[in-house]
């Protein structure tokens, strides 16, 4: 969201919540909760404690990080859907959200139906990484690798329907390749797996792996998205390494349950914008390859009904299932 634009709707919301109900203004009351369907150390854990340390701060009141991990995120989406919507019981996610829905064939919720967006905090791409050990050291030599080596190669992932997973098959099928998929619970166990060379490759976004990438240990080949990341910026796109159609933008967003007051959901949405927007967040997060965000809800569930359509174009186009 463009500076200008972001204060004009911060000013807006400020004139607009006078008007609201003494509850609403009293939200949040209590510690609230996030729910993050992975296991702590991935993208999306850090991004969820970082948002929640600065709501926390924000609010004046205890924002939680809770760890749900399972069936490829289906845990704790399913768990924030049937949950009270009050505000207390929210959702922080990846797109994984909306591949879901047609990842699998009988999801526990709908992702329209089930959830309102609240607010988009951050965005990034995916790196695709391998081991130093690996021989390959560009992505026309891992091409080449995993075509001398049918089926020998293997991949980890993040879990069934992440964007790691996809991104994964999309590269197969743009490649002609033949790669086994790995999944873990979480990021942090994929990355543990590629760090000890048990699996050859992975697509893992900047957060998580910048680190490693940094001090030797992995190497990145590319950029999974339509531009470089800046804090690598020295890795090109996948168009720009040879492998055009894989690009599988990522964004960490806070949803709620959909009956959740709009008044609560605008007040979380300002908190989110703000925290996004302020200088120390926004300085971790470009320093962890991400780009603050903050857009409204409104934005937020034309996005989520974007990603449901296109998502589910990648699907059927990859062949890709989790059950």
């Amino acid at each position: 969201m463009p500076a200008a634009r972001f204060i004009s709707w911060l000013i807006a919301l400020s004139l607009a919540s006078a008007g609201t109900s003494a509850q609403a203004q009293a939200y949040p009351a209590k510690p609230v909760r996030f729910l993050v369907g992975f296991v702590p150390g991935g993208g999306v854990d850090i991004n969820a404690r970082l948002l929640a340390s600065k709501l926390t701060e924000l609010f004046s009141q205890q924002v939680i990080v809770e760890n749900r991990p399972g069936a490829g995120t289906n845990i704790a989406n399913e768990y924030v859907a049937r949950s009270a919507p009050d505000g207390y019981t929210l959702l922080f996610n990846s797109p994984a959200v909306v591949i879901n829905m047609s990842l699998y064939r009988k999801p526990p919720y709908d992702a329209l139906r089930d959830f309102a967006g609240v607010s988009v905090f951050s965005e990034s791409t995916n790196l695709l990484v391998v081991p130093a050990s690996l021989s390959a050291k560009s992505l026309k030599e891992l091409v080449a690798l995993a075509r001398e080596r049918p089926g020998a190669l293997n991949y980890s992932s993040a879990g069934a329907g992440s964007t790691q997973h996809l991104a994964a098959e999309l590269f197969k099928l743009r490649t002609g390749t033949s790669i086994v998929h790995v999944p873990y619970k979480g990021s942090a166990p994929s990355i543990a797996a590629l760090l000890a060379a048990e699996v050859q490759l992975s697509f893992i976004n900047p957060v998580a792996v910048g680190q490693h990438v940094k001090s030797g240990r992995l190497r990145a080949l590319a950029v999974a998205g339509a531009k470089r990341t800046e804090l690598m910026p020295e890795i090109p796109t996948m168009k720009e390494a040879g492998v055009e159609g894989v690009e599988v933008p990522l964004w960490f967003g806070l949803l709620a349950p959909s009956a959740t007051p709009r008044d609560t959901i605008r007040t979380l949405a300002a908190g989110v914008a703000r925290a996004a927007h302020s200088p120390d967040t926004r300085k971790r997060l470009l320093e962890q390859g991400a780009e603050p965000v903050g857009n409204t809800p409104e934005e937020f569930d034309l996005l989520l009904s974007g990603d449901v359509a296109r998502w589910s174009e990648v699907v059927k186009i990859s062949g890709a299932r989790a059950d």
